[in-house]
């Protein structure tokens, strides 16, 4: 095994040629095959483990250039700020202004999250509410997780377009109601009473989209050119 020092200079050298490492890279790199020994130096040297497979590789704690989330990825092995991915899945909970969902949270860390999720869920760190549908991952605190809700009913009326078949229920009712007035307000009311989630500016959009006219129903207000 290399000397402590001329140790410590080879994976200083190793990790800023490679970025990450595995420990057959370390044991090769301090000749030695002693687990105790490789991490004593990573120690003395200040190390992160990866959190993606299985917490296989190895970075200095200077060298990721974490985003916004606290994530760095480099060829396709995920680092955290947090360190392990318990941690990282409670701080971006909680973090969140909305909450989060399974597949929010698995396209961001790109790994399986769900028993991770499971667990965090029964040991009460994070709580799981079911909103609009959606299963979402919230402030194990009450009042922090209703504030969550909150904006997230908000974000979602304002920005997230209706799914192709709420699309067509609201042209449905749109060209069925009642007499010459088509109100944005009705459409979204009978919708909801018959289970299909939408919010009035949701059903604006989608008026606005194909031509209806808002204000009086006439034959042919859904443009012949639209496409759902």
């Amino acid at each position: 095994m290399l000397s402590k020092k001329t140790s410590k200079e080879a994976l200083q050298k190793l990790f800023r040629r490679r970025m990450i490492a595995d420990l057959n890279m370390l044991y090769q790199t301090i000749e030695t095959h002693s687990r105790m020994s490789v991490f004593r130096r990573l120690q003395e040297l200040r190390y992160l483990s990866s959190y993606s497979h299985a917490g296989r590789y190895y970075t200095l704690a200077d060298i990721p250039q974490f985003d916004d989330y606290g994530l760095w990825f480099y060829q396709g092995v995920g680092f955290s700020k947090f360190v392990t991915l318990r941690n990282t899945i409670i701080e971006m909970v909680n973090s969140s202004t909305t909450g989060m969902t399974h597949p929010e949270l698995h396209n961001l860390l790109r790994v399986r999250v769900q028993d991770t999720l499971l667990n965090l869920v029964r040991t009460e760190q994070i709580k799981r509410k079911k909103d609009q549908g959606l299963y979402i991952y919230v402030n194990a605190d009450v009042n922090r997780a209703d504030k969550q809700l909150s904006q997230r009913r908000a974000y979602v009326q304002v920005t997230e377009p209706l799914p192709t078949a709420s699309v067509i229920e609201v042209l449905v009712e749109a060209i069925n109601a009642v007499g010459n007035q088509v109100s944005p307000a009705v459409v979204t009311a009978r919708l909801n009473v018959r289970g299909v989630t939408a919010s009035i500016e949701q059903v604006k959009r989608v008026f606005v989209r194909y031509g209806i006219n808002i204000e009086k129903k006439r034959t042919g207000s859904v443009s012949k050119h639209s496409q759902v």
